[in-house]
C-alpha cells in the first residue's frame, strides 16, 4: 500500500436508562437496531467537520426525541476549527475529517487524559461538475490530478475524451473549485491525488488547498453552490451534498467506479488502523491506491473526538451516551438515510465498543 496519511477521527457507570448497542446488551439491541436514551438531560456542545452536518442533524433529532430534556449542539465550522475547539477545551466533543496528529494529538491527550477518536461517518468524496449536456464522466486518477492542478484546462482535452468515447465534450474552459478554508475534505482529496497519481500531483498533502487560481469557496455548501452557479466547473465535496451535479466515475485498476455507500465502505476493509496513536484512537491509513474491484477510493472517514476525562462527570456521561447512539445500528442507519453515508459494520462497532465505554470513564 502506498503512503497514506491518517484521516484526522465520555464518567462513572453506564447510563442505566440507555439500551446500548455497544454495551453489554449490544447483541440484543443490534436486532432491534435502536438505543433508548430516555431520561437524559443537560446540554453538550460539539463543533467540527461540515461533512457531518446532515448526519449530525439526524443523530441529534433522533436522540433528542428520545431525550426531550437533552440539548445537543453541533456547529459545522470545518474540521480545522473543530479540532482547535476540541483541543482547547472549548467544545465537549468534536468532528474531524482528518485525524488528530502531531502537536494537536499531543494537546488533545493532555486535555483528555484518555483521548477517544472514532470513525463515526464514512462517506465517498464526490468529484462533481457542471457541464451542459453531460451527466457522468469517467476520469483516471492522473486526469483528475491534472485538472485540479490546472494542467488540463478544457473539457474536450484528449485525456478526458479517451476515457469517455461517445460523449460529446465541448471546448468549454474548466474551472476547478476548491475549499477556501482548511478542510479535512481537502486533506482527504489531496491525499488521494498524491497517492493514486503521484507523478501528476506534486503538492504536499494538506488541509489547505495548495494550487493558486481557480475558484475557492468556504465549506461543503459553498463548494456545491459555486459548482452549481458556474458552467464548466468541477469540484470535490462530500457526496451527501452533491445532489444532481454531474458525477465522476473514478479509475480503479482497469475499471471506473462511481461513488456509493457500498463502494466507499470497501475501502476500510482493505485499510489498516494507524499504530501507536493511543489505546482508544481508531484512525486509519486508507488504501487510496487500491485496485480492488468495486472500491471507490476517494473516501472521507470522519471521526468523532471525545475524552476519557471531563471536569464535569455529567458531561462525560452525556457525551458517552450520544456516541453510543451515533455508533448504534439505528444511528448509522439514520446517517445513511439522511446523508448517504456508509454504515459502519457490526464487526467494527464491536471493536469500537471499549473505546466508547471509555468516554467519561475517568472523570
Amino acid at each position: 500500500m502506498q503512503r497514506s496519511i491518517v484521516r484526522r477521527v465520555v464518567a462513572g457507570a453506564a447510563v442505566t436508562t440507555l439500551t446500548l448497542v455497544l454495551g453489554a446488551c449490544g447483541a440484543a439491541n443490534e436486532e432491534s437496531g435502536s438505543g433508548d436514551g430516555s431520561g437524559l438531560s443537560g446540554t453538550i456542545d460539539g463543533a467540527g467537520a461540515s461533512s457531518q452536518e446532515a448526519a449530525q442533524q439526524a443523530w441529534r433529532a433522533a436522540f433528542s426525541e428520545k431525550n426531550p430534556d437533552l440539548t445537543i449542539n453541533y456547529s459545522p465550522i470545518g474540521s480545522g476549527g473543530g479540532r482547535e475547539r476540541f483541543v482547547s477545551g472549548a467544545s465537549d466533543f468534536g468532528g474531524t475529517d482528518a485525524a488528530l496528529e502531531g502537536d494537536e494529538l499531543s494537546k488533545a491527550k493532555e486535555r483528555c487524559g484518555d483521548l477517544v477518536e472514532l470513525p463515526v461517518y464514512v462517506s465517498p468524496v464526490a468529484v462533481s461538475f457542471n457541464l451542459e449536456g453531460v451527466e457522468k464522466l469517467n476520469l483516471r486518477p492522473a486526469t483528475i490530478a491534472k485538472i485540479f492542478n490546472q494542467q488540463i484546462t478544457e473539457w474536450n482535452a484528449p485525456e478526458i475524451a479517451e476515457a469517455n468515447p461517445g460523449v460529446d465534450l465541448p471546448d468549454t474552459p474548466i474551472t476547478p473549485v476548491n475549499r477556501s478554508d482548511e478542510s479535512g475534505t481537502t486533506e482527504n482529496f489531496t491525499d488521494y491525488l498524491s497517492t493514486a497519481a503521484p507523478n501528476a500531483w506534486p503538492h504536499e498533502v494538506s488541509g489547505d488547498w495548495p494550487v493558486p487560481g481557480g475558484e475557492a469557496a468556504k465549506g461543503t455548501s459553498g463548494v456545491k453552490s459555486a459548482i452549481d452557479a458556474g458552467q464548466g466547473t468541477i469540484g470535490y465535496l462530500d457526496a451527501s451534498q452533491a445532489g444532481d451535479l454531474g458525477q465522476v466515475a473514478v479509475g480503479v485498476g482497469d475499471e471506473f467506479v462511481s461513488y456509493s455507500p457500498e463502494a466507499a465502505a470497501k475501502v476500510l476493509e482493505v485499510s489498516e488502523r494507524k499504530k501507536d496513536q493511543g489505546e482508544h484512537v481508531f484512525a486509519y491509513d486508507l488504501a487510496r491506491d487500491t485496485t480492488e474491484s468495486g472500491t471507490y477510493p476517494i473516501v472521507l472517514v470522519s471521526y468523532g473526538m471525545a475524552c476519557g476525562n471531563y471536569e464535569d462527570a455529567e458531561t462525560g456521561e452525556l457525551v458517552r451516551s450520544y456516541f453510543e447512539y451515533i455508533l448504534s445500528e439505528e444511528g448509522q442507519r439514520k446517517a445513511a438515510d439522511s446523508a448517504g453515508s456508509a454504515p459502519i459494520s457490526q464487526a467494527l462497532r464491536e471493536e469500537l465498543r471499549p473505546a466508547v465505554e471509555a468516554i467519561g470513564a475517568n472523570g
